[in-house]
């Protein structure tokens, strides 16, 4: 009886946890950088696209979404207020486009260690992740 209302729950709400996070990783840093990236592969099995809001962790002051854009031949960073996941498509967070920037880190990011880093969804809701710091 209790499977049954669970499976009725999420029926109901289909973009429920619909938002997979893979191969989550940061980088390394050097000995007194106040800022480390992060990435990860988004990948919605829903019907209805969904939307990455806000990333925290206890590593780092903040964390922003950032992407990079081609200013008239220089590329910078720019803060964004989200990232689209499409539906039964994928979002990739990777190095020299869309990534998470961890500002004021606490420490310096250690290859080896793991990062906790709270993701908020419009649809899915939050999910805590644990990113790898190293290489992918």
């Amino acid at each position: 009886m209790k499977h049954l209302l669970w499976i009725l729950l999420l029926a109901s709400c289909p973009a429920l946890a619909q938002v997979q996070v893979e191969k989550p990783w940061a980088r390394a840093t050097a000995p007194g950088a106040t800022v480390a990236g992060g990435y990860m592969l988004l990948r919605n099995a829903g019907a209805a696209g969904d939307r990455l809001l806000s990333a925290s962790s206890p590593a780092a002051a903040k964390v922003e979404l950032h992407v990079h854009i081609n200013d008239n031949g220089v590329m910078k960073m720019r803060e964004v207020q989200g990232y689209d996941v499409p539906a039964k498509g994928s979002f990739e967070l990777k190095p020299g486009g869309a990534h998470l920037m961890f500002v004021d880190i606490k420490q310096p990011f250690k290859e080896g260690e793991k990062l906790k880093v709270k993701l908020k969804f419009e649809k899915s809701g939050e999910r805590n992740v644990e990113f790898h710091v190293g290489r992918l």
